[in-house]
């Protein structure tokens, strides 16, 4: 491997060192690429913040930030977010939340009702059906707001300024007070680090003003987010690549390209024939992680034929469209 840096970085070596040394640095991004896709999930949520809600009802005792809380009471006193009422048993609501990493393999999604203990009866305000969406903010991906810091309201639009790359079914939601599982039914490849939980109909009337209301006390995300592992917009209509960062985000060595190199061993036809055997390795990788990608939810993944296989800075890229 030493030998392979040294020619990476400028060292003497032929052309077919150099290309030899770029398919070695290929087998190990595929390799990470795939083994971040098929590691089981951590041990956490994959939520990093709540950014806002379609409605609240009492600001900021019944916020979206209490969701991140599995405990139903924090310091003595109910721990869970709730809508504004409405007369409407079909009305719905949102949850938008940040996720850890722009890019995560995520299993299922967690939700627990809130039941209003302090209230006569005890009632349970769950809503009737629940479905995920997992996306990226189209107008200002780069800008990080939440209500956490205070500069974005927790009464916003619900689908304003975000992409959908996935959008799961709908699923029944129970009307009891315990911590329900969402299974996707497959694990998704979510491109983006949005996720906005549609709560989609109510069951529970308030007694004191005859109101629906929907209240939730946890939200929790099982999956893994994707440290190594990037993705760039391009196009219309858009099409993802997906950017390999290089251990834990830190970038590899970048490689030079070599699939057009010139050499005096062009004209007996010997050196294209060795590219057309490093081309055809390449193709056989990315049908292995196409293989692993099976069993993942995800936009189709292609091996671009048009553009080099890795850019300006070295890292290597994947398309999704």
């Amino acid at each position: 491997m030493e030998e392979d840096k040294m020619s990476i970085s400028g060292g003497p070596s032929s052309s077919k060192d150099l290309a030899w040394a770029n398919l070695n640095m290929e087998y190990r991004v595929y390799g990470k690429l795939a083994h971040e896709l098929i590691r089981s999930h951590v041990g956490k949520s994959c939520i990093l913040e709540p950014i806002c809600a379609s409605s609240t009802d009492n600001d900021p005792d019944e916020s979206i930030i209490y969701t991140l809380d599995p405990r139903d009471r924090e310091g003595g006193r109910p721990s869970y977010w709730s809508s504004k009422g409405d007369s409407s048993r079909d009305a719905s609501e949102t949850l938008t939340y940040r996720l850890l990493k722009d890019l995560s393999v995520v299993h299922e999604v967690k939700l627990r009702p809130f039941q209003a203990y302090f209230q006569r009866g005890t009632p349970i305000y769950s809503a009737k059906a629940v479905r995920f969406r997992f996306g990226y903010s189209s107008s200002s991906p780069g800008i990080k707001s939440s209500v956490l810091d205070g500069s974005m309201s927790s009464d916003r639009s619900p689908c304003e300024d975000y992409v959908w790359t996935y959008i799961s079914p709908e699923y029944p939601v129970l009307q009891e007070d315990k911590l329900q599982s969402f299974k996707l039914p497959r694990p998704v490849l979510s491109i983006g680090d949005i996720l906005q939980v549609d709560l989609l109909g109510r069951v529970q009337q308030q007694e004191m003003d005859g109101l629906y209301y929907i209240c939730v006390c946890h939200v929790y995300v099982v999956g893994r987010p994707l440290s190594s592992i990037s993705f760039n917009v391009q196009g219309q209509p858009s099409r993802y690549i997906l950017k390999y960062l290089g251990h834990e985000g830190h970038p590899e060595i970048p490689f030079e390209d070599t699939s057009r190199a010139a050499s005096p061993e062009d004209e007996t036809g010997t050196t294209s024939d060795w590219y057309s055997i490093a081309e055809r390795i390449r193709q056989i990788r990315a049908r292995r992680v196409l293989e692993m990608l099976g069993n993942i939810a995800v936009a189709n993944f292609i091996p671009h034929d048009n553009q080099e296989d890795s850019d300006e800075d070295g890292n290597i890229n994947l398309f999704l469209e």
